[in-house]
């Protein structure tokens, strides 16, 4: 295997976006706009979940539920540890 290879999967940001990719190559993308837009935002949610180690399906249930019952989404925000809440943001 070439080295080239082996430092394009080393990166980070690479790695993030493989998923992305492979599943844009096995299905020919999306056929609309629309469409092209909703895989787009449920990429970055997974692969942001995922990079948090959250659990996708429990925060899609609570993203759903929150929408029917006229709430705020929960937040896909890295969320915070009770050690960091008191730490102000300069430190």
């Amino acid at each position: 295997m070439p080295s080239a290879f082996l430092a394009q999967r080393d990166n980070a940001a690479e790695r993030a976006i493989h998923p992305a990719v492979l599943w844009r190559r096995t299905s020919f993308g999306s056929q609309s706009e629309g469409g092209s837009v909703f895989v787009a935002r449920m990429l970055t949610v997974v692969t942001s979940l995922r990079s948090q180690n959250r659990n996708v399906l429990d925060f899609m249930i609570e993203a759903i539920k929150a929408s029917r019952q006229g709430n705020s989404p929960p937040s896909i925000l890295p969320q915070s540890s009770s050690s960091n809440e008191s730490m102000p943001l300069g430190a």
